[in-house]
């Protein structure tokens, strides 16, 4: 691909994954799910990808990999004579000195740059450009605890980043000048942590974000909300019903329609067809949660995520153990596929990317 191409393909990508598509829109049917049709776009016995976000002006995606490498799928534009097949750019390989390739989890964007985040000591985050060699490495934690999860942006300039404790409280990280320097904030501002309290890497869907208010899903022992409503200023903490207790347990994933209704899923990756208290809702902001669908399937999803056009009340459910739709907020839930994801980013209410384990796939509901 030439030059002016590439930045083409930048331009593009920053300027879509930092805008969050409107989830709800007054006046709209929404969309009955009764299928999924699944078309693999890119398959590699090495791919191992948690790390994904759409590209919305050019129907495609963004993703980084467990082993360090950047890469674009999009749709080609009208000068490109509006071909059918998505222009590609994979891989473009990270690299830190001369022998650490960054594992990533998590990617973000504002309207400017993208971001991603590196898990394990020491923690890496790369302003990404879209060219071989153009990256930076914009921050640096040294910490044999390091190990973050999650990435958002609120706007052009202020992000986060998220993180199991170093010290007695979650690992949290915020930028307020677009991504050119990032600060942890002091356990000082921050709810402590309980004992055995953490997150999962799982699906870069730890932090909710509406407006000026941001979700933060915990895991392990302890399961809570920490929640802001100033954009990371100051911090609440709001306990959770889900099944937690040991390292493996908790909320894997969380996702707000809206400042009032939120849905979170996990379980137990090592039980993984354990459906009891592993799904939960809110309809007062986080404040307070229920369990829904007691017993019932889905058990562990790594992924969950609001059907946009949906009026909240649409979900799907992503994991290894499959795909899974709900039309009630939860309360209900329909097998769609046994094909197994780790996370899920919705284009429109028709169409998301999925992204796994050896694969990326474009998801069609029907």
């Amino acid at each position: 691909m030439n030059k002016i191409n590439i930045v083409l393909v930048l331009a593009l990508l920053l300027m879509s994954c930092g805008s969050k598509p409107v989830k709800k829109l007054v006046g709209e049917r929404m969309k009955t799910i009764s299928s999924v049709e699944i078309d693999v776009l890119l398959e590699d016995s090495t791919l191992n990808v948690r790390a994904l976000e759409v590209i919305k002006e050019r129907d495609g995606f963004t993703f980084l990999t467990s082993k360090g490498q950047f890469g674009v799928f999009m749709k080609p534009d009208i000068a490109e004579n509006n071909k059918q097949d998505y222009t590609k750019i994979f891989p473009v390989q990270l690299k830190y000195g001369d022998s650490i390739i960054p594992n990533f989890r998590a990617l973000a964007a504002n309207t400017k740059s993208g971001f991603g985040i590196s898990i394990g000591n020491p923690t890496l985050v790369y302003k990404l450009k879209a060219s071989e060699g153009e990256s930076k490495v914009v921050y640096i934690e040294n910490h044999e605890k390091a190990f973050y999860d999650a990435m958002e942006f609120w706007n052009e300039e202020e992000g986060i980043a998220i993180g199991d404790p170093t010290d007695n409280c979650m690992s949290i990280i915020i930028t307020r000048d677009g991504g050119d320097t990032w600060t942890k904030l002091s356990c000082d501002v921050l709810p402590k942590a309980k004992d055995g309290e953490a997150a999962f890497a799982a699906s870069d869907t730890n932090i909710a974000i509406v407006g000026d208010k941001t979700w933060v899903a915990t895991g392990g022992k302890a399961s809570r909300i920490l929640y802001s409503a100033d954009k990371g200023h100051t911090w609440d903490v709001f306990e959770t019903p889900i099944v937690q207790g040991i390292g493996t347990t908790g909320m894997y994933s969380i996702d707000f329609y809206d400042e009032l209704n939120g849905f979170a899923i996990g379980g137990d990756y090592t039980k993984a067809d354990a459906n009891e208290a592993n799904k939960i809702r809110t309809k007062d902001g986080g404040k307070t949660w229920e369990l829904v669908a007691q017993n019932q399937n889905p058990g562990y999803r790594s992924c969950v995520q609001y059907v946009p056009n949906s009026h909240g009340r649409a979900l799907v459910a992503i994991g290894f153990k499959g795909i899974d739709y709900s039309s009630d907020n939860g309360t209900t839930w329909k097998h769609l596929s046994d094909e197994g994801y780790y996370t899920l980013r919705f284009l429109n209410d028709s169409t998301a990317f999925a992204a796994g384990n050896k694969r990326i796939s474009k998801l069609t509901f029907r």
